[in-house]
């Protein structure tokens, strides 16, 4: 495929767009690169959040934003600021692959989290059985391999192809043979996810409601402590708030692809794209100010680097956080003579 990477035909983007494009690309670079590194690195230095079903999920997403925030966000802010890609045809494919495979990844670990959600709270007796350390690694792997998987085709030219379109200096997916991925991959790789998650999120929403309405002061019937309970339901509300900026960040992306092709509004492309970017920024922001439990897992990991005997203890002893259902301790807690399951 012939690709004139270094094309200095006129851009259809305004100067000043793709100044302040690459300003916030690098911007979010740094900003995305450290948060997630020091999330990645605090939850699995956590002894109780590292062995939380979800947290093998959350970790998952962590990665790709990391990995999104480190390749995808310098080369971005380079080819605004020199208004063309100069680095080959290759790398660019390249670039596209690892930018809409991340972007699945992020959202397929959106849906894992939230079926693990609805799994606790409608099927709270078998969840210790549905997700043991093998079927979460296998669902891990599924994630990471579909969502490269559907980059496939177009990276090898069977389905559409991934290149440079030359009027906007980006490398994406472009149509071959007058046949095109993108649309099917917005209703499979992005639509479909969506309408999973939002009816989970409902199905849990009338399910707890169903449930305090009929086990008001009588949460030992669920098999639950009131405790326990509560830190559930704060976990439930992090994981859809995580969803819910990412959904407000990357809906205006994928709706400017499918209905302006043409680029016909140039800044409404550039501010989406702002947007899509800091998607993978935000999350350790909405860790640290909105849940309690991975506020304690900064904290810890911040007195480990400074080397301060407290470290080693955990704010986990305290009356703030109990033994969640969402760990395999609580289920040690719960049956004691039966035997343990694998820790995560």
């Amino acid at each position: 495929m012939d690709l004139d990477c270094n094309s200095t035909m006129d851009t259809i983007y305004p100067r000043e767009a793709t100044i302040m494009a690459a300003a916030c690309a690098c911007i979010f670079s740094v900003v995305g690169v450290l948060g997630n590194l020091i999330t990645t690195v605090a939850l699995m230095m956590h002894p109780k959040l590292r062995g939380h079903v979800t947290t093998m999920f959350v970790l998952s997403l962590c990665v790709s934003d990391l990995l999104f925030c480190s390749i995808n966000l310098p080369l971005t802010a380079s080819r605004y600021i020199k208004q063309q890609w100069v680095l080959g045809p290759r790398l660019c494919q390249m670039f596209a692959f690892v930018f809409y495979g991340n972007e699945a990844v992020s959202l397929l670990s959106m849906v894992a989290i939230t079926i693990n959600r609805y799994t606790l709270i409608a099927y709270y007796d078998m969840y210790s059985q549905i997700y043991t350390t093998t079927k979460i690694w296998i669902q891990l792997l599924l994630i990471w391999l579909v969502s490269f998987g559907l980059m496939v085709p177009p990276l090898l030219g069977i389905w559409g192809q991934l290149g440079l379109d030359p009027n906007t200096f980006s490398c994406t997916i472009l149509p071959k043979d007058d046949r095109s991925p993108k649309k099917y991959l917005f209703v499979f790789g992005f639509a479909l996810p969506c309408v999973v998650i939002i009816v989970s999120y409902s199905c849990i929403y009338w399910r707890v409601r169903e449930s305090k309405r009929k086990l008001e002061g009588r949460s030992k019937l669920s098999g639950q402590t009131a405790r326990e309970k509560e830190e559930d339901s704060r976990l439930t509300t992090l994981m859809l708030t995580i969803f819910l900026c990412f959904l407000a960040c990357f809906l205006p992306l994928m709706i400017m692809n499918v209905s302006d092709d043409g680029i016909r509004y140039p800044w409404l492309h550039i501010i989406a794209s702002i947007l899509a970017w800091a998607s993978s920024v935000i999350n350790p922001l909405i860790y640290a100010a909105t849940n309690r439990q991975y506020r304690a897992a900064y904290g810890n990991l911040l007195r480990f680097c400074k080397n301060n005997p407290v470290a080693r203890r955990t704010t986990w002893g305290s009356r703030t956080v109990g033994h969640s259902s969402n760990s395999p301790h609580y289920v040690d807690k719960r049956n004691p003579a039966k035997d343990k399951p694998t820790k995560l």
